[in-house]
């Protein structure tokens, strides 16, 4: 397992008692990765017991008080914790000003690197890559321009048969790493041998997708095709279908009519309206559509699986 989801909040606008506003933390590959960040996200982190240090990249979805709030906080505590290393923002145009507004307002000095990417495009990007995990946007559809995020590890090396290659005295450990990286084998005679009997198949390479506020919005589909796991608002039921159009969010029928279209391993719903206390109902409702639905858990924390492992 490389991935890890910690569901840090998945509630609307207001904060309840027990359920705080939208955010996450995502381990992929050892890199922690915060998505959104409502107000009381640092409280939760602390009760997750995450590691400040380890966040270095952000990414906000929208500019909604529930989803942006706890940022400058945590900013903030960065501060007075001792931070040195840079942290990178991604979120919507508007966001840099937004908090360097609130830092010059309360003259707060940074004594580390903020780095911004703000966001303005309406297809899906690359956004953040490294030697093992890519970012994607995912456009969504709300009252304000708004992205969900697609997180995906790299294709992964090769595992060495190392019996095989013990029948072959020529291929020294020096040659490991080609072979690991897929490359074929040529004997001093000429003769080359594949690599496919030299080494095993990688693990799979896993992903999650991210999408937060939005209305139904059928053509994120071909971007999060296939994905293990999926974390998709489900603000309303059917019955409020056209305070869900009036708003821009999603019912819990249309959000399971995503994941099944996509084909995902497993979806989560989560962004509930608070006129709901029962969210079983929100099960009853998705799961004819995409039996493989689940409701979030604050501070519940998912192994993410590759699909046809996920239970």
């Amino acid at each position: 397992m490389s991935l890890k989801l910690t569901i840090l909040g998945y509630n609307s606008a207001v904060p309840k008692r027990k359920v705080a506003p939208t955010a996450q933390l995502l381990e992929v590959e050892s890199r922690m990765f915060l998505i959104d960040c409502g107000e009381g996200t640092q409280v939760q982190l602390r009760k997750a017991k995450a590691k400040f240090s380890r966040i270095n990249h952000i990414f906000i979805s929208h500019l909604h008080g529930d989803h942006v709030f706890g940022l400058i906080g945590l900013i903030s505590s960065f501060q007075l914790l001792g931070r040195e290393s840079p942290l990178h923002i991604f979120g919507p145009k508007g966001i840099q000003d937004f908090i360097m507004n609130q830092l010059r307002h309360t003259e707060s000095k940074c004594t580390y690197e903020l780095l911004f990417t703000e966001l303005d495009k309406t297809e899906s990007v690359k956004i953040y890559e490294d030697e093992k995990v890519e970012v994607f946007t995912i456009p969504l559809q709300h009252r304000i321009y708004t992205n969900g995020y697609l997180f995906r590890e790299k294709p992964k090396l090769r595992k060495l048969n190392i019996d095989a290659i013990h029948g072959y005295p020529e291929i020294e450990i020096c040659d490991y790493e080609n072979l690991r990286r897929g490359r074929d084998f040529k004997l001093e005679n000429g003769e080359l041998i594949p690599n496919s009997k030299l080494t095993f198949d990688p693990p799979k390479t896993q992903s999650y997708a991210f999408c937060s506020d939005t209305c139904y919005w059928p053509e994120i589909v071909p971007i999060i095709k296939g994905v293990d796991l999926l974390y998709h608002e489900s603000t309303f039921l059917s019955d409020l279908q056209e305070m869900a159009d009036r708003t821009a969010h999603s019912t819990a029928r249309e959000a399971a009519m995503i994941a099944r279209d996509a084909e995902v391993g497993q979806l989560i719903l989560g962004h509930f309206s608070n006129r709901y206390e029962d969210l079983s109902v929100f099960l009853d409702e998705a799961k004819p559509v995409f039996e493989n639905t689940i409701l979030p858990e604050q501070l519940g924390v998912y192994e993410i699986l590759p699909k046809e492992e996920t239970v």
